[in-house]
C-alpha cells in the first residue's frame, strides 16, 4: 500500500509496548579511539607519494612504474595489500574497472577502481563505502602529460581512503565497509558508475557511500582561514524518484528526507559527539552549485550517497596550470594542503563507517498513519541484528531530528497525541549495544533499500 494510500485510511490507535528503562542509545568508546586514530604524517607520507607521480590523469600513462596514473594505481593497490597483510589478510582487494569512450575520453580507454573491502561478520551483503578519486588534471581536461599534483584535489581524499582502511582494519564489524579509489572523476564521474552498476551486479546493499573530493584545504580563496568545519552535502530529493512516489511525497513533505540527507544528518550527530573541534556543516543541495562530483553517480543508481569536503575552497587551486601571474600561484600542490585537517575529516569519515557497520541495517518499509487523530502511528519491517527501534520526530521547519523514543522490539508504534500534521516522523533501528541505524522517513522517499 502506498503511503499516500495509508494517510487517507482511518487509524488504529495501538497501546504502547512496554520497553526497558535501562535500553539507552549509549555511547561506545572504541569510537573515540577510531576518532583520534588518524596520523597527519601517515597522510602527509601518502599526499607526497601521489603528488610524485607526477599527473593522475586518467588518459595519462599506465605502464610507466613511476610516473601516471598506472603507477598511482599500483601504488594504491599494494598498500591495501600491505595494510591487509597486518590483519591476517581482513581485506579482499579487486579491480573494478570498464572501456569508456565518451565526454573528455576521446579514445577508448580502461578506467580502473582499487576496491578493499572489509567484510562483515554477520550482515556482509550490507556495505558502507568510503571513497576518494585517484585521478587528477590540468586547466585543460584533456592534457595528460603536464604534471598534475592534484595534491587536494584529490590526494587528500585518496589518502584519507587509505588511512581509514588502517584504522578500521583493526576492529571487526557486523556490516562490511568498502574502501574505494575510484578513478575517471575529473572526466566525468566515470569511476563511480562503474563501481555503482558493479555493485549492482553483485547485489551488494549499499546503505550509504560518503565521497571525499578535497579534504586538506583550510584557506579559501575569500581569504578566511578554518581548520574545524566540514560541508556534507546531499540530495534532498531522490534523483530516482517516480512521479507516482513523487506524488506521495507531495503529500507527507519529505522534500528534505531522502536517504542521503538523513545519512547526512546521521555523519553529523556522530561526528560532533566524536570528533572535538569539528562543526559538520549539512548542505542542501546535491553538490556546489551547478558542480558534481563522484557521490552522484551512487544517487543515480538509487544509492543513499553524499559528499564530505572542507568549507573553503581555493579556486587557484584546483584544475589549474602550475603557475605565477605576478605573486599569485595558481596550481594544486602541496604546500597548501593542511594534514591535520585532512586527519580531521579522515576520521570523521572512520567514526561515521564504524558506528554504521556496528548498527543493524536501517529499518524497511516504514509506514505512518494518523490523519485526523491525536496521535501518530509509525509501522516498519524489523532487520537483522536489531534489538530494538527508535521513533524519531521533529518540527517541519527543524533541520536536525530533536526527538526520539526507544520503543523496544516491536515493529508498530504510537506517538500518543502527537499530531502529524506537526512534525516529520522517521524510525532507526538498535542494536544490543545501543548502536543506531540512520533514520529512516517513511515511504519511497526516505527508503536506503530499493
Amino acid at each position: 500500500m502506498s503511503l499516500l494510500s495509508k494517510l487517507l485510511l482511518p487509524v488504529s490507535i495501538i497501546v504502547s509496548t512496554a520497553v526497558s528503562a535501562s535500553t539507552v542509545y549509549g555511547e561506545d568508546e572504541r569510537l573515540y579511539e577510531i576518532a583520534n586514530a588518524s596520523l597527519p604524517e601517515r597522510l602527509r607520507s601518502d599526499v607526497t607519494t601521489l603528488v610524485e607521480f607526477g599527473t593522475r590523469h586518467t588518459l595519462s600513462d599506465t605502464k610507466d612504474n613511476a610516473f601516471g596514473i598506472g603507477a598511482a594505481r599500483r601504488w594504491i593497490k599494494a598498500e591495501f595489500e600491505r595494510i591487509s597483510s597486518q590483519c591476517g589478510d581482513c581485506l579482499e582487494i579487486i579491480e573494478v574497472s570498464d572501456v569508456v569512450e565518451g565526454r573528455r575520453i576521446p579514445t577508448p580507454t580502461n578506467v580502473v577502481n582499487i576496491v578493499a573491502i572489509l567484510r562483515g561478520t554477520t550482515d556482509p551483503n550490507r556495505m558502507v563505502v568510503m571513497s576518494g578519486d585517484i585521478d587528477s588534471r590540468v586547466s585543460d581536461p584533456l592534457n595528460s602529460s603536464d604534471v598534475s599534483p592534484g595534491a587536494n584535489d584529490n590526494a587528500s581524499g585518496v589518502a584519507g581512503v587509505i588511512e581509514a582502511a588502517r584504522v578500521l582494519s583493526q576492529y571487526q564489524f557486523e556490516g562490511s565497509i568498502v574502501f574505494a579509489a575510484l578513478s575517471g572523476e575529473e572526466q566525468g564521474l566515470y569511476g563511480g558508475r562503474i563501481l555503482a552498476e558493479y555493485a549492482k551486479s553483485q547485489d551488494w546493499q549499499i546503505q550509504a557511500v560518503l565521497n571525499n573530493d578535497m579534504i586538506g584545504n583550510i584557506a579559501g580563496i575569500n581569504g578566511v582561514i578554518n581548520n574545524h568545519s566540514v560541508r556534507v552535502f546531499s540530495e534532498g530529493v531522490r534523483i530516482t524518484e517516480t512521479p507516482e512516489e513523487a506524488r506521495e511525497r507531495y503529500f507527507s513533505g519529505g522534500e528534505n528526507d531522502s536517504a542521503s540527507r538523513n545519512l547526512a544528518r546521521f555523519i553529523k550527530v556522530v561526528g560532533e559527539q566524536y570528533m572535538t573541534n569539528l562543526d559538520v556543516e549539512m548542505v542542501y543541495r546535491l553538490d556546489r552549485f551547478g558542480r558534481g562530483g563522484h557521490h552522484f553517480p551512487f544517487n543515480q543508481a538509487g544509492f543513499p550517497a553524499v559528499r564530505i569536503m572542507e568549507v573553503n575552497e581555493h579556486y587557484d587551486r584546483q584544475h589549474q596550470d602550475i603557475r605565477l601571474e605576478g605573486e599569485r600561484h595558481y596550481g594544486d600542490t602541496i604546500e597548501f594542503v593542511d594534514f591535520e585537517f585532512n586527519a580531521k575529516l579522515t576520521s570523521l569519515n572512520a567514526v561515521a563507517l564504524a558506528a554504521m557497520a556496528w548498527a543493524p541495517a536501517p529499518p524497511s518499509e516504514v509506514g505512518i498513519a494518523g490523519q485526523v487523530s491525536p496521535s501518530t502511528t509509525l509501522s516498519w519491517t524489523k532487520v537483522n541484528g536489531a534489538a530494538g527501534y527508535r521513533v524519531h520526530w521533529r518540527k517541519t521547519t527543524e533541520s536536525e531530528w530533536t526527538h526520539s523514543r526507544f520503543v523496544g522490539d516491536v515493529d508498530e508504534f504510537t506517538l500518543e497525541n502527537i499530531v502529524i500534521d506537526n512534525y516529520l516522523f522517521g524510525v532507526s533501528s538498535v542494536s544490543k549495544d545501543g548502536h543506531q541505524s540512520p533514520v529512516v522517513f517513511p515511504g519511497r522517499t526516505g527508503a536506503f533499500f530499493n
